[in-house]
């Protein structure tokens, strides 16, 4: 059956059925003559499990663990009945903590935060989690994807502005400061172009690959993946440079990125125990 037909008999929408396929929990076969994705009814059927777990809130590594036998599903939902066992009792302390402030003088100049909570330092720990998010904020702005359009916009920018007066060959290798290879100055708009590769179809392997479980492992993927695109910006720029006479060594550059990176990426995660 076609996808539209999927659609009618799951109730789910295209695009739904779409992501699936590409986190490979489904694998449709396709017609041999008009190339199109043909779903079987046993597709549908995983279709609909897939969906009903992740409304759940079983997340879709521990889904693809289940469908290829890694893990048994008794031992998933028991761990998220735990789950939600903390997530029920966290909302109802929440809900009794605002029924008592509905109670006082609800101005923010009068909060005492000590009137609600007995024991300051054990209540920023049960709440460590909230922080956690907090303290990601600057990957989630870093990955997001007006970022990586700024990047490639710069790139591109870059590269137009620079075309014409770019002798007819630029390196793309470098060693003790001199060029070991050069190509055709077209080439100064692979960069831009390595900006969108990396977003639109690396990012699902970098993804994959790193295997986060921890939390918002989609805001890390999306900073690495615009941290890639940043280093191919510094790469161009280096490159005018160096044809310039103005640097030699490349791991400089390349040095900076990595400092930068990491110390950004290794700061926001290790503020994940930071209690405020």
């Amino acid at each position: 059956m076609i996808i539209k037909e999927v659609e009618e008999k799951t109730g789910l929408s295209r695009s739904n059925i779409r992501f699936y396929e590409k986190e490979k929990l489904i694998a449709p076969d396709r017609n041999v003559n008009n190339g199109y994705r043909e779903y079987s009814e046993q597709d549908v059927e995983k279709i609909k499990k897939i969906a009903f777990l992740r409304t759940l809130n079983i997340s879709i590594e521990e889904i693809r663990k289940i469908l290829v036998q890694e893990i048994g599903l008794y031992e998933i939902i028991s761990n998220q009945i735990k789950i939600l066992d903390i997530q029920i009792e966290e909302l109802q302390l929440a809900k009794a903590i605002c029924s008592k402030m509905l109670q006082s003088d609800n101005n923010i100049n009068n909060l005492k935060v000590e009137q609600y909570a007995d024991n300051i330092d054990d209540y920023w720990n049960k709440y460590h989690k909230v922080f956690k998010l907090d303290s990601i904020s600057f990957i989630c702005m870093w990955g997001g994807f007006i970022t990586w359009g700024l990047i490639t916009a710069l790139c591109l920018i870059v590269a137009a502005f620079i075309y014409s007066i770019l002798p007819e060959q630029i390196p793309i290798q470098w060693s003790e400061g001199k060029v070991m290879s050069s190509v055709a100055k077209k080439f100064i708009f692979a960069y831009p172009l390595s900006c969108i590769i990396i977003r639109f179809i690396l990012k699902p392997f970098i993804r994959r690959w790193l295997q986060i479980n921890v939390f918002d492992s989609e805001s890390i993927t999306n900073y690495i993946t615009n941290f890639m695109c940043f280093v191919a910006l510094s790469v161009e720029i280096f490159t005018i440079l160096f044809i310039a006479g103005i640097l030699e060594h490349v791991t400089i550059i390349l040095f900076i990125d990595t400092a930068i990176f990491m110390g950004i990426l290794f700061w926001s995660l290790s503020k994940k125990g930071d209690r405020i």
